[in-house]
């Protein structure tokens, strides 16, 4: 097996209830959390509306 092209350096933490915050090797901050319909749909009305870990992928992957 060859060695990895690229390796990411990242860290996600708790802050609150389903509020995580990740920070990458660079020190950019992102917020991850519930929102819309799947807030509603588990009914997490006291949950802060923030995007979903998809909602960075689905971004990631069209830019």
């Amino acid at each position: 097996m060859s060695e990895a092209l690229y390796v990411t350096r990242s860290a996600v933490e708790k802050v609150d209830g389903l509020h995580r915050r990740g920070t990458l090797f660079d020190g950019s901050r992102m917020a991850f959390g519930v929102h819309g319909p799947i807030k509603d749909y588990y009914r997490l009305e006291g949950q802060p509306d923030l995007p979903l870990p998809v909602d960075y992928i689905v971004a990631a992957t069209g830019g």
